[in-house]
């Protein structure tokens, strides 16, 4: 889970989740950065009734593809290619824009994407192409470096003043500089979803620049130009289509005596101690209205590598896949097929308010009737698919389910009167995608599943609005992107792609799970077993409260004499390979259905305890009235209870043995060294005396017990006996009644696991020069390297003879320092 390209590793910033990483049912995943790179590219737009933009996006291939169909696309040699702008459409480039029959709409929109904005320009200003631009988001740069290579290029700024030398404007080839005064800036958020910039014009004009989504800069504009938002919407509506991200360009000219009245009010809001936030945003609504349409800007974002593949994985181990996206909805289904979380063998269930019977309720602009209205559509449009789902479980072979709903629809299906048949609807959904909803809104979908589903959830963001989301969840998950590092430090893992998801849940989510299930019912059953053996002893001295075993017997059971193998289990077990665990997600479902934590588990474990710990104390009670040390005398009580002691930390550490998938030489050492600490520990504990506790009960027992037949045939006999059972029944649950992966196992048993080996090639062929060296000699045979076999040193014998077996390891100066300072072997040595 190592990111060559970022130099990012994963990192797990809390110890505590692990085993919730092999259960999860429900991911919620944002988009952009998450699934997608957040690399942006400027690649088409609109200004007034024209689009323009020739490219083709990989969505639009990928729909080409599902239709059997081939896009060739034609790219001019012309193009101008750049991080952040891949446009192509000579009709806008070089000045080309001023015969276009909107040359005026041009020139505004193309001052809008120069102005609107908050980046800081850093680089040599009479130098486009040295110029870099820092910004808050990708999506913000390229829309300025988009300006630059239309002519209107932002290359200075200051708390007052922007810099914009524009090219082409007053007639062809004219270059000049103008600068803006920047009166305010009414910044993005989630909330407003747009940003707006006053500027002043040097002439003295006064212009409002705005920009945001489609949704909040529609409700915004002026009741003229109907036909422009009419058009505006279809392209906007063909650019989600084709998988790019939206936004809307307005302008509005302000007359200065409005100006100044709504300017008092900014300062007062601004100034104000409490509740700035809020009464800025109430002050920005007051002058963000009767706004002129420009156009739109779409801007790709392309999916991350190995995207697809991993969703379709997981859909495999049974996870269900959100995913809760600000983009238009047109959009969000369109990646949603990109990478394979929606098909078209589905069955989708689109619950959207860019309805007809909404947009004219929505015009007559009684917000009351609005919400109404739109609460009683979307009761009926959940109603109806709900029941709608619930025919296909009937049939035999009903196709898979998925939800696509919109920000809009969303909150009115949040309330608590359709919070229900919304969980219902969207639990019996394959795959659910929500569109254009705010990071309140993801915490709240998230926080509906995780109470109403009571199943686990993980959430996966790469932003600080993705920080909400990410704490709602039972496990966090939080991507090193573009984006910043706050949903690193919000979340409980971090790594830097989303296909990484796959080994955390399927290798490491799995093999937690079971690590976990194995040491928590082991620690159930072995002290289960050594309580239990004292517990018969009771009903032989009539619960008088005499003790069995010595207090030190008691005290270091769990500390020294069954701990590190436990441990050994917890670190190291594992049932399948990590290319097998991918291989077949379906091994997955068993955490998700917690297989190996049920009550029935629990109760087999607890049946052999207490069938154990029988045979412990009457095996060794009864066959004790028959033995006699070499004075002829019979065993007393410090003598049982330390051979019913023996038996049992010997058997408990073999039966942990039973339980692994694989055995390493740290299982052997542990168990081996657990069951040597406690003959060591009894050697030493009954060869003392002291008068100051009741040690004299134990004095000599081990020595007397060692020195008669009968100690050595129950330490055979005893353990053999307790762990038949065991035996049998593993043997005939594996025969009849297999866990999934013990059928991987038979599957793959004469295979080795070679995971390992081909996990350092792949890394060796990531290696620096100086590091590919080191790691090609590294792989030399010992007997090759220690010596050159020639008469004389050779400073480069490594390299000889890593070329001798295919490895690249070029020789270094430094070779010659190293071999004289080595210590030759002794002149004897070499007589020899």
């Amino acid at each position: 889970m190592y990111h060559n390209e970022s130099n990012t590793p994963a990192l797990a910033r809390t110890s505590n989740l692990n085993e919730e990483l092999g259960q999860v049912e429900y991911i919620f995943s944002d988009k952009t950065g998450t699934l997608t790179r957040n690399l942006m590219e400027f690649f088409k737009c609109s200004i007034g009734a024209e689009v323009y933009g020739n490219g083709v996006t990989e969505i639009e291939r990928g729909l080409a593809e599902r239709n059997g169909m081939k896009i060739e696309e034609n790219r001019s040699p012309n193009a101008v290619q750049e991080k952040g702008f891949n446009f192509d459409d000579a009709r806008l480039m070089r000045g080309a824009w001023r015969n276009e029959p909107n040359p005026d709409a041009c020139k505004e929109f193309f001052r809008c994407l120069a102005i609107c904005h908050t980046v800081l320009p850093e680089g040599d200003e009479k130098s486009p192409e040295m110029i870099k631009y820092q910004a808050a988001s990708p999506d913000e740069a390229a829309l300025v470096i988009a300006a630059k290579h239309f002519g209107f290029f932002f290359y200075r700024r200051t708390p007052t003043m922007i810099y914009v030398r524009e090219s082409h404007v007053e007639k062809m080839g004219k270059v000049q500089d103008i600068s803006y005064e920047i009166l305010n800036v009414l910044e993005f958020n989630s909330t407003r979803k747009r940003q707006s910039v006053v500027c002043r014009y040097p002439d003295g004009r006064l212009v409002l620049y705005c920009k945001g989504a489609d949704t909040v800069i529609y409700e915004r504009l002026a009741d003229s130009n109907n036909d422009i938002k009419k058009i505006t919407r279809e392209y906007l509506e063909q650019f989600g289509s084709s998988g790019l991200r939206t936004l809307c360009l307005a302008y509005r000219e302000l007359h200065p005596d409005v100006y100044e009245s709504w300017n008092e009010k900014f300062i007062q809001a601004k100034s104000s101690l409490q509740d700035r936030e809020k009464k800025l945003d109430e002050v920005a609504e007051l002058i963000e209205n009767d706004l002129i349409l420009i156009g739109s800007t779409a801007i790709e974002d392309k999916l991350q590598e190995g995207v697809p593949r991993c969703i379709e994985t997981l859909q495999r181990a049974g996870i269900k896949i959100w995913v809760l996206t600000g983009d238009k909805i047109e959009t969000a289904i369109n990646i949603a097929y990109a990478c394979s979380l929606i098909n078209n063998e589905m069955k989708q269930f689109v619950i959207s308010s860019e309805t007809d019977e909404i947009r004219e309720v929505e015009d007559r602009g009684d917000q009351v009737e609005i919400a109404r209205f739109i609460k009683d559509e979307v009761k009926r449009e959940l109603k109806k698919c709900l029941e709608e789902a619930q025919s296909y479980f009937h049939t035999v072979s009903g196709p898979k389910l998925a939800l696509v709903i919109d920000g809009k629809c969303l909150m009115y299906a949040l309330d608590p009167s359709l919070r229900v048949m919304l969980l219902n609807l969207s639990l019996n959904c394959h795959a659910v995608v929500c569109c254009r909803v705010s990071p309140l809104q993801k915490a709240q979908v998230t926080s509906m599943v995780k109470k109403g589903a009571k199943k686990i959830t993980l959430s996966i963001g790469d932003g600080a609005n993705d920080v909400s989301m990410i704490q709602a969840a039972h496990v966090g998950v939080g991507i090193s992107g573009m984006e910043g590092m706050q949903a690193v430090m919000a979340s409980d893992f971090a790594i830097a792609q989303f296909r990484y998801l796959e080994d955390l849940l399927l290798v490491h989510g799995r093999w937690s799970y079971l690590r976990i299930c194995k040491v928590v019912i082991y620690f159930f059953y072995k002290n289960l077993t050594f309580t239990l053996t004292q517990f018969w002893f009771t009903f032989q001295t009539g619960f008088s409260g005499q003790r069995f075993y010595d207090d030190w017997f008691q005290s270091l059971y769990n500390v020294i004499f069954t701990a590190l193998p436990v441990i050994i289990v917890g670190l190291f077990d594992k049932d399948v390979s990590a290319s097998l665990s991918k291989k077949y997600p379906e091994l997955y479902m068993e955490g998700i259905k917690n297989v190996f934590f049920k009550w029935k588990v629990v109760a087999i474990w607890a049946f052999f305890s207490v069938y154990q710990s029988l045979i412990f104390f009457y095996f060794v009670s009864t066959s004790n009235l028959s033995a006699k040390n070499s004075a002829g005398k019979i065993f007393g009580l410090w003598d049982v209870s330390t051979m019913a002691f023996t038996c049992v930390v010997v058997t408990v550490n073999l039966r942990l043995l039973m339980i692994c998938n694989s055995i390493t030489r740290w299982h052997y050492i542990s168990v081996g060294g657990s069951i040597l600490a406690w003959f060591v520990f009894i050697f030493i504990y009954s060869g003392i005396t002291t008068p100051y506790d009741r040690q004299e009960n134990i004095y000599f027992v081990i020595y007397v017990l060692m020195s008669t037949l009968y100690f050595y045939v129950t330490l055979l006999l005893v353990p053999v006996a307790a762990l038949f059972c065991d035996f049998v029944y593993q043997g005939v649950q594996r025969w009849f009644f297999p866990y999934d992966y013990q059928i991987v196992q038979e599957i793959h048993r004469h295979e080795i696991d070679s995971t390992g080996r081909a996990q350092l090639l792949e890394i060796g062929n990531q290696l620096s020069p100086s590091e590919a060296r080191s790691y090609a000699i590294s792989q030399l045979p010992r007997e090759i390297s220690k010596h050159t076999g020639f008469a004389f040193d050779s400073p480069g014998y490594e390299s000889f003879f890593a070329a001798q077996l295919g490895a690249y390891a070029p020789p270094k100066a430094w070779d010659v320092a190293r071999r004289a300072s080595m210590r030759s072997r002794p002149k004897t040595e070499q007589q020899k």
